[in-house]
C-alpha cells in the first residue's frame, strides 16, 4: 500500500487577488497561490531554498485547501535523497514570483511521488496573469524584484498609475519566499536573485513539469545536457542561455518569444524523461511548436542552434502583415494618453459651485457634502495640485495623495449633489474630480469602485446631457469638462477598463464619447477626440503588451485564446468608436482634431487582426478614402498632420 501525497495550497494575497483582481486585470483571479508537498507527515516547501516542517505549521498558517494528489510507491530513504539533490537546483538565489517558485517545485515534486502534476489552476496562474495587459504592465516590476542590480544602472521604476499592485506584489513576495522560521516578513525588502533569471528559463526535473511547460507555451526549445560529463555540453550551455535572453519570453521582441529549459539527465528524473524522448547524445535540442516536436539538433553547433530558434520563432510568430510597411509617423505616435493638467483658481470654483448649492433647494446632505468639499476636498486638491512654495522658493515634491478617508465623503457627496443639481451646475464639481484622478491613489480606488463610482455617475450625467436637441451654455461646460476628466481617467489602466466595461452605445465613457464627437463646439470635439485617442492607444498598448497582431499569443509567450488576446478591450466597442471616428472625420475641418482623430484610428487598425471586425467595418465604410480626403482641406497644412494622414490611409484596408 501507498503513501498519501497531498498538496496544500495557500492565498498570498490573503484574499486581495479575489476582491480586486476584476477591476485590476479584466479577469477574475481567486488568489495567488503558494503550495507545499505533504508527505511521510512533514511539509515540504520552498522559498528560501527547501524548507520542511510539520503539516499545517509554516508561517502561511493553515491551508486554504488541500488537495489529494494520490498515493506513492517510494519510500521516504529514496524521498529524502531526492530532496536532498534538489537542494542545489532549488535555492533561495534562483526564486522567481513568476518563473520559478514553490508551485515549479511542488509540480516537480508530484511528478517524482505519483507521476502526476500539481492541479492548472495553480500552476497556469502565471500565465492567466501575464495574458491581461495588466500583468504585461507590471512584468517589468516583477522582473526589478528579482534582478541583481548592475554597476551604473538605475533600479527599475514602479510602472505609472500602479503603486497599490506594486506594494502588494512585493508583500506577496516576501512572504512566499520567507523561510518556515520567519515569522513576520518585511512587507518589501529587496529580494536576492541572478541575473540569469530576469531570462525565460524554465526548469525541467521530471515529465510533469515538462508536459506543463509544453501545454502552457507556444514555442518551447529542451536543452537535453549532461554538465557533468559532456565538455560539448558545458561549451554551448553560455551559447544557450544567452539565446534565452536574447529570444525568451522576456525578450525584446514585444512578448514573443519561446520557453527555453535546461534538462540535466543527473538531476532529478532528467534521465527517465530523456529516455522518454529518445534522447541518447549529448548535447540534444528539442523544439516544440504548441506542444508537438518539430525539429532536433545533435551535438555543439551554435549557428545551427541560433537558425533553429529562429525558425521556430517564426512558425509560432507570423509576422503581422502591417509590420512590412515603412510607417514613420505611426510609429513614431505616443501612445501616451492626452492629459488635462490645467489647475484652475480652486478657491473660485468652490465658490462657484458653492453659490450653485445654495441657489437650489436646501437639505442636511446638501449642506453636509458643501462642508466637505470646503473642509478636504479643496485643501487636499490645494497641497497636491498647486502647492505653495517653500522657504527656498520652490515647490514641495512631497505630495500628498488621496487617501478612503478622504474620497469615500467625497463619493457620497458627488451622488447627492449629482441626484439634486443640473448638469450646467455641476461642472465645477466634475473639474475637482477631473484633478483627481490624475493621483493614482485616486484612480486606483475608483478603479475597484463599482462603475468606477462618482466618475461613473458624472459620465453618465454627460451622456444623458448630450442626448438633448438642445444645449445651452451651462450644459455644454459640464459636458466638455466631463469629457476632460474622461480622458484624464484613461492615464490609469484599471480605471480606463472599468468605464469602458461593458459599454456600447448606452456605456458611460463611450456613450459620451460618440455624440461628442459630432458636437458643434470646437472644444468639445477636441476633448472629445482626446479621449478616442486615449481609448483607441490603450487597445494598441494593450496589444503590443499581449502580443496581439504579432503572431496571436499573450505576454509571457503562453497559448491564450482569442479572446485573451484581443486584449482588454471588447471588439464591439472598438468597431463602434471606429465607426464614430470615420463619421467625425468626414465632418471635421478642424486641424488639430483631425490629427487627433486620423491618430486615434492608426491606433486602432496598426496591430488589428487582419481578419477582424474592425478592419471589415473601415472597408465597408471606405475609411481609406475618407482618411485621404483630408489631404484635400486647406486646415490642414501641417507636415506631421499630413504625413501622419497618409500613412493611415495605406493602413486602411482597401476592396
Amino acid at each position: 500500500m501507498g503513501t498519501p501525497v497531498k498538496l496544500y495550497i495557500y492565498d498570498l494575497s490573503n484574499g486581495l487577488a479575489k476582491s480586486l483582481s476584476a477591476q485590476l486585470t479584466g479577469r477574475q483571479i481567486d488568489g495567488i497561490w503558494h503550495t507545499s508537498i505533504v508527505v511521510f507527515g512533514k511539509e515540504v516547501f520552498y522559498g528560501q531554498g527547501i524548507n520542511t516542517t510539520a503539516p499545517g505549521r509554516s508561517h502561511h498558517g493553515q491551508p486554504l485547501q488541500v488537495v489529494d494528489l494520490g498515493e506513492t510507491a517510494i519510500d521516504e530513504d529514496t524521498w529524502n535523497e531526492y530532496l536532498d539533490e534538489m537542494r542545489d537546483h532549488y535555492t533561495a538565489d534562483k526564486y522567481h514570483l513568476l518563473d520559478f517558485n514553490c508551485n515549479s517545485f511542488t509540480n516537480d515534486c508530484a511528478g517524482f511521488l505519483t507521476g502526476g502534476s500539481i492541479p492548472s489552476f495553480v500552476k497556469d496562474l502565471p500565465t492567466d496573469f501575464l495574458s491581461t495587459p495588466f500583468g504585461a504592465a507590471l512584468r517589468p516590476t516583477i522582473d526589478a524584484m528579482y534582478r541583481r542590480p548592475s554597476p551604473g544602472v538605475p533600479a527599475a521604476a514602479p510602472p505609472p498609475n500602479q503603486p497599490v499592485a506594486a506594494s502588494l506584489l512585493q508583500a506577496v513576495a516576501a512572504q512566499a519566499q520567507a523561510s518556515a522560521s520567519t515569522p513576520a516578513p518585511p512587507p518589501v525588502t529587496p529580494l536576492a536573485a541572478t541575473e540569469s533569471l530576469a531570462g525565460p528559463m524554465h526548469p525541467s526535473t521530471n515529465s510533469a513539469s515538462f508536459r506543463t511547460l509544453l501545454r502552457t507555451h507556444r514555442a518551447v526549445v529542451a536543452f537535453f545536457t549532461d554538465e557533468q560529463g559532456c565538455p560539448p555540453c558545458r561549451m554551448i550551455a553560455p551559447v544557450f542561455e544567452q539565446l534565452a535572453s536574447e529570444k525568451g519570453i522576456r525578450g525584446a521582441n514585444g512578448g514573443r518569444g519561446a520557453a527555453f529549459t535546461k534538462i540535466d539527465m543527473r538531476v532529478g528524473a532528467g534521465g527517465t524523461l530523456a529516455s522518454e524522448w529518445s534522447v541518447r547524445v549529448t548535447p540534444t535540442f528539442m523544439f516544440f511548436l504548441d506542444g508537438i516536436k518539430v525539429s532536433d539538433l545533435k551535438g555543439a553547433d551554435a549557428g545551427e542552434l541560433r537558425t533553429q530558434i529562429d525558425l521556430l520563432l517564426f512558425q509560432a510568430y507570423p509576422p503581422h502583415p502591417h509590420s512590412s510597411l515603412a510607417l514613420p509617423t505611426v510609429k513614431a505616435l505616443s501612445l501616451a494618453p492626452i492629459l488635462f493638467t490645467q489647475v484652475p483658481a480652486l478657491d473660485t470654483v468652490l465658490a462657484k459651485f458653492v453659490s450653485f448649492v445654495d441657489a437650489a433647494p436646501a437639505s442636511p446632505a446638501s449642506a453636509q457634502a458643501k462642508e466637505v468639499l470646503r473642509a478636504q476636498v479643496v485643501p487636499y486638491l490645494k497641497a497636491r495640485f498647486a502647492p505653495a512654495p517653500v522657504a527656498n522658493g520652490t515647490k514641495s515634491t512631497s505630495l500628498p495623495s488621496a487617501t478612503p478617508t478622504l474620497l469615500v465623503p467625497w463619493a457620497a457627496a458627488t451622488t447627492t449633489l449629482a441626484s439634486t443639481l443640473q448638469p450646467d451646475a455641476l461642472f465645477p464639481l466634475v473639474d475637482m474630480w477631473r484633478l483627481a484622478v490624475l493621483d493614482p491613489a485616486a484612480a486606483t480606488w475608483l478603479a475597484a469602485a463599482p462603475s468606477a463610482g462618482p466618475v461613473g455617475v458624472l459620465a453618465c450625467i454627460a451622456r444623458d446631457a448630450l442626448s438633448q436637441a438642445t444645449q445651452d451654455k451651462g450644459t455644454r461646460n459640464y459636458v466638455l469638462t466631463a469629457l476632460r476628466l474622461l480622458a484624464n481617467a484613461f492615464g490609469c489602466a484599471p480605471l480606463a477598463r472599468v468605464l469602458l466595461a461593458g459599454s456600447g452605445s448606452d456605456g458611460a465613457a463611450l456613450g459620451t464619447l460618440v455624440p461628442a464627437l459630432l458636437h458643434a463646439d470646437a472644444a468639445v470635439r477636441t476633448a472629445a477626440a482626446s479621449l478616442a485617442f486615449n481609448a483607441a492607444a490603450s487597445v494598441q498598448r494593450a496589444r503590443v503588451a499581449a502580443g496581439a497582431g504579432l503572431g496571436g499569443v499573450s505576454a509571457g509567450g503562453s497559448k491564450a485564446d482569442d479572446a485573451d488576446v484581443a486584449a482588454a478591450a471588447d471588439e464591439d466597442w472598438q468597431v463602434e468608436l471606429a465607426s464614430a471616428l470615420v463619421e467625425a472625420l468626414q465632418r471635421e475641418e478642424g486641424e488639430d482634431v483631425v490629427h487627433r482623430l486620423v491618430a486615434a484610428l492608426a491606433c486602432l487598425l496598426r496591430f488589428a487582426p487582419a481578419d477582424g471586425q474592425v478592419a471589415s467595418l473601415l472597408d465597408v465604410l471606405g475609411a481609406r478614402t475618407v482618411v485621404l480626403r483630408k489631404l484635400a482641406m486647406p486646415s490642414v497644412q501641417k507636415k506631421e498632420v499630413r504625413k501622419l494622414v497618409e500613412e493611415v490611409g495605406d493602413l486602411c484596408p482597401s476592396a
